[in-house]
Formats: C-alpha cells, sequence, structure tokens
C-alpha cells in the first residue's frame, strides 16, 4: 500500500515534454516544472518563449535555475530502498538443517569450516558482521564437514601436496611435507577442472567421432543393401531372358527338326512307293 502511494507521488514530478521523471528540474514564473533539457530544447526550437504545458508566453526568456529543493524530493523518492530479506524455507528431507535453529530447523544456506557448523540466513549473518567471524571459510551447505578437516590436525584442507597427492592443512606443510612441491586447494581444484574439461571434451569429440562413423556405416550398409537389391533385380532379369531366350531357340530348334523330319520322311516315303511299284510290276531283264 506505501510502495504504491509513493509511485504514485513519483508520478506526479513527471515532466509533460519528454514523459519521464524530473530530471534537473526547473520551474518557470507560470509554476509549471519541466527537465532543464526539455525546455531548452523546446525555445531553442521554437521563435515564441513559452511554457509548454499551459503555453503562458513569456515577452522575454526567464532565467532558468535548477530547483534544488525539488530535486531533492524527487531524488529522495528514487533512492532504491533496502527490500526485506528473502523468506526462509524449512529444511527438507535430505537437505542440510540449521546447527542453531531451535524447534524447527530452517534450511542451511552456508556450512563454516572453522566452526564446523552450518547456518540460515539468519544465524549466517554474525559472520558477515562480526569482525570476528568474518574470516572464516564458508562454503556451500554439507552435511559431512568432518570430511573437510585433516584427520590429524583437525584444521581445514587448504593445501594439495602434488607430491603426495593429498589434501592437507596448514599444519600438514609445517610437519610433515618439507619439500614437497604444494599448491592451494583452490588452484589444484581449478587445474583439475580444467583438466577434467579438457578430458571431457576429448570424450565428446570422440563419441562425435564414433557417431559420425556409425552414420556413414550405416549409410554405407543401406546403400550397399540397396545395391544388392538392384543387383538380384538385374540377375532375375537376365536369367529371365536367357530362359525365354533359351526357350525361344529350343522351341526353334525343335521345329526345324520336326520339319526335317518331315522332308526325311516324306522322302522315304517316295523311295518306298517307288520300290514298291517296281516289286509290283517288274521288268523284263
Amino acid at each position: 500500500m506505501a510502495e504504491a502511494q509513493l509511485r504514485g507521488l513519483l508520478d506526479e514530478f513527471t515532466c509533460s515534454v519528454c514523459l519521464d521523471t524530473l530530471t534537473d528540474p526547473v520551474t518557470i514564473p507560470c509554476g509549471h516544472s519541466f527537465c532543464l533539457k526539455c525546455l531548452m530544447d523546446c525555445w531553442d526550437q521554437s521563435q515564441v518563449c513559452s511554457c509548454p504545458q499551459c503555453r503562458e508566453n513569456f515577452t522575454t526568456r526567464p532565467a532558468l535555475q535548477r530547483n534544488s529543493l525539488l530535486n531533492d524530493v524527487i531524488m529522495k523518492f528514487k533512492r532504491p530502498r533496502i527490500s526485506p530479506p528473502p523468506p526462509q524455507n524449512y529444511a527438507s528431507f535430505g537437505e542440510v538443517e540449521c546447527d542453531f535453529c531451535t524447534g524447527k530447523k530452517f534450511r542451511a544456506v552456508k556450512s563454516c569450516l572453522t566452526c564446523l557448523a552450518s547456518y540460515c540466513q539468519t544465524h549466517l549473518q554474525p559472520h558477515y558482521e562480526g569482525d570476528a567471524l568474518k574470516h572464516h571459510k564458508l562454503v556451500d551447505p554439507d552435511s559431512n564437514l568432518k570430511e573437510k578437516l585433516c584427520e590429524i590436525h583437525q584444521k581445514s584442507l587448504e593445501m594439495f601436496c602434488k607430491t603426495d597427492d593429498s589434501c592437507i592443512c596448514m599444519m600438514c606443510v609445517v610437519t610433515g611435507h618439507d619439500g614437497h612441491k604444494m599448491v592451494k586447494l583452490e588452484t589444484e581444484r581449478e587445474e583439475k577442472q580444467k583438466q577434467l574439461g579438457a578430458t571431457l571434451s576429448d570424450i565428446k569429440r570422440g563419441l562425435e567421432e564414433r557417431e559420425k562413423i556409425m552414420k556413414e556405416t550405416r549409410k554405407a550398409m543401406e546403400e550397399m543393401k540397396m545395391s544388392v537389391v538392384r543387383e538380384v533385380e538385374e540377375n532375375e532379369k537376365s536369367f529371365t531372358d536367357l530362359i525365354q531366350c533359351i526357350e525361344k531357340a529350343h522351341k526353334k530348334l525343335t521345329e526345324r527338326i520336326r520339319e526335317q523330319e518331315k522332308r526325311e520322311m516324306e522322302k522315304a516315303e517316295g523311295v518306298m512307293e517307288q520300290l514298291e511299284k517296281e516289286v509290283m510290276s517288274p521288268t523284263d531283264i
């Protein structure tokens, strides 16, 4: 309700030329206020010096001075107001609970490796405001904070020993890793993340290459199948044509043999008839 009322008041301080909130407001003799630049542009582009809102004419151009009081009021309205903190949620199953809430616990927003405790938004505030707690190491909510501590010294793991390939605390640096190659844990984490990213990129490229090969192989198989189908169809057609050609040649050969047989039989019958005639009517020798 109050926000709406303030917004309505801010709308009252609007320049009728640019229709935006007044900037460097100036008030002219007729009582109307405008942005200094808007009013100057209007008067520079017109031969008549008049109020852009009520059209009152002025014999001479009025001297323009910024209305400091009006400007201060506008700036106060435009100053951003601090919004209330976001509402907190109770911790559900599997979420990290605040160690300092009593009764039903709120969900933790941070865990402190120095205090070995987890905090909701309300109980975390001293870590941001108190000088003694500002240097504590805060991490995302973690229910296994002890795993983030050195098993020997119960200090937070801040260094990585490349020689032993292990996470260590600052006490370990002094007591057991003299002369070893060490880097900050964050540095090693970033390096590992880069290596992991490079490995994932290689795997991705390898998968993409294999997928490409699979697509090409699948395409080659489809083309080979189509080629086999075409070749089978062509062979079937060739064999069909060959069979038809053989059958046609066989038919012609059979007809030729039959005709030859018919001629030979006719010829033989003629000889037989001639012989029979000679037998039936023998001539004298």
